[in-house]
């Protein structure tokens, strides 16, 4: 993963944590398409770099994250996913650092 994408993801995780507190619809959303984005990005990045388990990791996450489709986990497991991937972000960040 190239330097940008690494912070774009630390940002990414920032958004993420952020989504825990009470914020507008809309907030929700463009955080939604900006994970979808990011995430597409870091499949990409680690299939061209042969690391097929991360880039499949990253794929579902994208559409998981996707707000076309919206899929519906209600706010507490939403809550449960932004942690759960806002830390593996950072722990990925440190790996790669």
């Amino acid at each position: 993963m190239n330097e940008t994408l690494s912070k774009v993801s630390l940002a990414l995780a920032a958004l993420l944590l952020i989504c825990l507190f009470p914020m507008p619809y809309g907030y929700y959303t463009i955080v939604r398409f900006i994970a979808m984005v990011v995430f597409a990005c870091m499949a990409y990045s680690y299939y061209r770099s042969a690391d097929i388990t991360l880039a499949v990791v990253f794929g579902a996450l994208a559409l998981l994250f996707q707000p076309f489709v919206k899929i519906v986990l209600g706010r507490g497991v939403w809550h449960i996913v932004d942690i759960i991937v806002a830390v593996g972000l950072v722990i990925l960040w440190k790996k790669k650092h």
